[in-house]
């Protein structure tokens, strides 16, 4: 897609790479605006059916790059914190809630470190796979600010509020042992982008609009009331007992045949 960013599709599955290893995939303007126009790029693309999201070279992402902060810091936070009206997003919380916002699923394979934006944006991603060597930190106070890339958003329901209140307050590095007891990563792997690719192929490999379903239900039933996500459940299935893609998981599971769905 471009120097920041690099965005490959191949077999209903798109990889989306941050593209600084000099750098440690530190985030600087162009970063945010490629990583949210690749967003809002497979939001509409047609066929994609999962993605994986990762850092080129040894590490996911530093978080913010200083420098960035140190030439024009006023015009650059104007930017980062300008507001979308269709969303009620900013941009620095687009590139992270994006992903969670993304109808269809996402795998996020960690190595090496992923602190401040770089964490937030690992945040947004449906699971986490992570090296038994990462490291982790919510840094940001540390420059005397709050983390404001959504994570208020993708770990209200992960990680107990005094749990993060701690690790912001001190910005403490902490490992992939530590992220998993939290529920921060949803496992420890040998080679997480080899283990985030096979589950995003196996995705692929499902009807889409259940991928689909399954994703919505989770993020928004969670925060509703008992009756409304019930409401919520059977309204998903409805849709999906009416689909096309469903009488062809069931024709192709009995004629034991790989499916062949409509995206």
């Amino acid at each position: 897609m471009s120097e920041r960013v690099a965005v490959t599709i191949e077999d209903h599955v798109a990889e989306v790479a941050l593209s600084r290893p000099e750098k440690l995939n530190a985030l600087d303007l162009d970063m945010f605006r490629e990583l949210d126009a690749a967003v809002v790029a497979l939001r509409k693309a047609r066929g994609v059916r999962a993605v994986v999201l990762r850092g080129a070279g040894e590490n996911f992402c530093a978080g913010i790059d200083l420098e960035m902060l140190q030439q024009g810091a006023g015009e650059v936070m104007q930017e980062l914190l300008s507001v979308d009206r269709e969303s009620g997003a900013t941009l620095a919380q687009r590139v992270a809630f994006g992903w969670r916002a993304l109808p269809v699923p996402v795998v996020c394979a960690i190595q090496g470190i992923a602190f401040g934006g770089g964490f937030q944006i690992a945040m947004g991603a449906d699971l986490r796979y992570a090296a038994a060597d990462a490291r982790f930190s919510i840094m940001e106070s540390r420059w005397g600010l709050i983390p404001d890339m959504a994570i208020s958003t993708t770990l209200r329901h992960v990680v107990a509020p005094d749990r993060i209140k701690e690790l912001a307050f001190t910005a403490r590095v902490f490992g992939a042992e530590e992220a998993l007891e939290l529920g921060i990563v949803t496992r420890i792997e040998d080679d997480p982008l080899g283990a985030a690719r096979e589950t995003a192929a196996m995705i692929a490999r499902r009807s889409p609009q259940s991928m689909r379903g399954i994703k919505r239900l989770v993020n928004e039933a969670w925060s509703l009331s008992e009756r409304e996500a019930l409401t919520l459940e059977a309204a998903i299935q409805i849709d999906l007992l009416q689909s096309p893609n469903q009488g062809e998981a069931v024709r192709a599971n009995l004629e034991e045949r790989v499916p062949d769905f409509d995206d």
